[in-house]
């Protein structure tokens, strides 16, 4: 049987998979959970993932691209502390951040996240 696993987050391994953006992740064996921190001017790439995704504004202020370029749906809308923005499997999305913001992500399945696949070196 498994058990039970309490974290803290000033204890949680971060990381900066690209810039201007800092993350702590807690694994499951179904569902990822990330603590993300934007500073102002970060942009997240527009990509899609498998995952169903939900993303907590916590705080901060924040521009979302959703749709892939092209498609007659592509939308852009703002968001601020206290929404959340469900984000259906494989729907194109990327973001801005128009000051610091800390968004919670959950991802299920557990899978890579977006920012994991961005190419920060062109």
């Amino acid at each position: 049987m498994k058990d039970a696993i309490p974290h803290q987050w000033d204890t949680v391994p971060l990381d900066n998979p690209i810039p201007l953006l800092t993350r702590w992740k807690v694994q499951g064996d179904q569902m990822l959970l990330a603590r993300v921190r934007l500073e102002k001017d970060c942009v997240v790439a527009l990509h899609q993932h498998e995952s169903e995704q939900m993303a907590v504004v916590l705080s901060g202020h924040v521009r979302w691209t959703v749709g892939a370029e092209g498609e007659p749906n592509r939308r852009e809308f703002e968001m601020k502390g206290g929404e959340v923005l469900q984000l259906p499997s494989n729907v194109w999305h990327g973001l801005t951040a128009l000051e610091d913001t800390i968004i919670v992500d959950i991802l299920s399945p557990a899978a890579p996240m977006g920012v994991d696949r961005q190419d920060v070196h062109d």
